[in-house]
């Protein structure tokens, strides 16, 4: 079950506050980007900043498509 509401969200788990760094997921693969984080919770899902260049972007995010930033560890890389 898609969660596409602040009151399902509740139901199922807390929101991510503004300013919590987050991964999204990308609409052509499915697969997760990091280097974002939350600028605002909305009753239907999340408006996101890039952390490149601190801009927001222009598309809000459903509750789904947004999860708390996940450390790589042992990875020179990350």
């Amino acid at each position: 079950m898609a969660i596409t509401t602040l009151e399902q969200l509740q139901d199922h788990d807390e929101a991510l506050a503004a300013g919590t760094r987050v991964e999204v997921r990308r609409r052509f693969d499915d697969a997760w980007s990091h280097g974002f984080e939350v600028a605002d919770v909305t009753a239907s899902g999340y408006r996101i900043r890039r952390l490149s260049d601190r801009m927001i972007l222009p598309v809000e995010f459903v509750f789904d498509d947004v999860r708390k930033e996940r450390r790589r560890q042992g990875m020179w890389w990350y």
